[in-house]
């Protein structure tokens, strides 16, 4: 009887996971999974499993089904009907070979397979948008023969065994009585025709691998982990099937000055004792060039002051986040002679610091707007 496999388990993700999680482990599983890039043994059982998994998990009306079935009672009892109908159809299998079926997927187009890949970027690319060129190794339809596997002006000959039917049917006799037995052909593999003279460059495949130079626009906005879809870019297609698609994947790197938050800028500014109880003009780097930020007497460490719109660009609409400064006080490490003499006389004039003052506020709690307009 057969066994009814998890499908969350065959894609790596929890029962919970959402339509998102389950279609990039999907993407990321065929693609390391595909037989193009493994040709060792069970690798095409593998791709066709995740693909199996994915037809439900990846379809919300199939995969409701399945959870109700999963937790039914002990999850056996649908399971049992399960295994009923395939037993079954083991047993047609075996009387009518499943010919037909094998013919007709065999002879109809196919779409080739999705193709992924990697582009990295910096901290302003992905802000602003870019243009990468990435290589790609693809499977291609043969420049030679032009897909269809022979040599140039030789036309593939009808299958002598199977008469170009592309499956043999072979009388049984059993305690039944007389079974027609229906199997593939086994010379022509379902195909109805052969190769006279097989393609000297793909070697009657249709298909052939190289390796390509493509351009990916990057948009403005996106962020480390996002897919940029390039269609038709992926695996040629089989019988005249369309071609996959390539999903290209952004990686950005880490700035030396900045840090993302959505689509806000984070920006840390050192000011000395004088600056922050004094006040003062400084210049702050952003993604635009300088900008002169005012500071106010009396700032404290932890305080933010806001850029208006000098942060990222938003991805699917206009306009742009913000650039928010948190200030942070240097406390000198090392003081002159005569530093340390009007620190000790500052002291005296100041006292000590209460608890609870100013600097008690929460940080975004005291946030400013700094205008960057002249």
């Amino acid at each position: 009887m057969a066994v009814r496999k998890d499908y969350y388990e065959v894609l790596g993700v929890p029962h919970d996971a959402t339509t998102e999680e389950i279609k990039k482990a999907f993407r990321r599983l065929a693609f390391e999974s595909h037989p193009d890039r493994n040709p060792e043994d069970g690798a095409a059982e593998r791709f066709k499993e995740i693909n199996e998994a994915y037809e439900v998990l990846g379809d919300t009306n199939k995969r409701a089904q399945y959870d109700r079935r999963e937790y039914w009672g002990d999850g056996r009892g649908f399971a049992g009907f399960d295994d009923f109908v395939s037993d079954l159809g083991d047993i047609f299998e075996a009387f009518f070979g499943g010919a037909a079926a094998t013919r007709s997927r065999s002879r109809a187009p196919r779409p080739g397979a999705d193709l992924g890949c990697e582009a990295t970027v910096t901290f302003e690319e992905a802000a602003f948008g870019c243009e990468k060129r990435i290589e790609v190794v693809r499977a291609e339809t043969c420049s030679f023969c032009r897909g269809r596997g022979s040599e140039p002006g030789r036309r593939p000959l009808t299958c002598p065994s199977c008469n170009g039917m592309g499956e043999v049917r072979r009388v049984q006799q059993s305690l039944f009585g007389r079974f027609v037995n229906v199997v593939v052909c086994e010379r022509c593999h379902g195909e109805g025709t052969i190769v006279a003279r097989a393609c000297n460059k793909c070697r009657g495949t249709g298909r052939e691998r190289r390796s390509c130079t493509l351009k990916v626009k990057i948009p403005a906005g996106v962020d480390d982990g996002s897919q940029v879809c390039l269609r038709g870019e992926g695996e040629a297609g089989v019988w005249g099937g369309p071609p996959g698609d390539l999903y290209c994947t952004v990686s950005v790197q880490k700035h030396k000055l900045f840090e993302r938050d959505g689509n806000n800028v984070l920006f840390e500014l050192p000011l000395n004792f004088a600056q922050a109880a004094l006040g003062d003009e400084v210049e702050v780097p952003t993604l635009d060039g300088l900008e002169v930020v005012g500071i106010s007497p009396g700032t404290q460490t932890g305080e933010v002051l806001r850029l208006k719109g000098k942060g990222i660009p938003f991805l699917h609409r206009a306009g742009r986040g913000d650039q928010l400064i948190k200030i942070r006080v240097v406390t000198p490490e090392e003081l002159s002679e005569e530093q340390r003499r009007l620190f000790v006389e500052l002291s005296r004039t100041l006292g000590q610091a209460k608890a609870g003052g100013r600097g008690g506020r929460g940080l975004f709690g005291r946030i400013r707007k700094t205008s960057t307009e002249d």
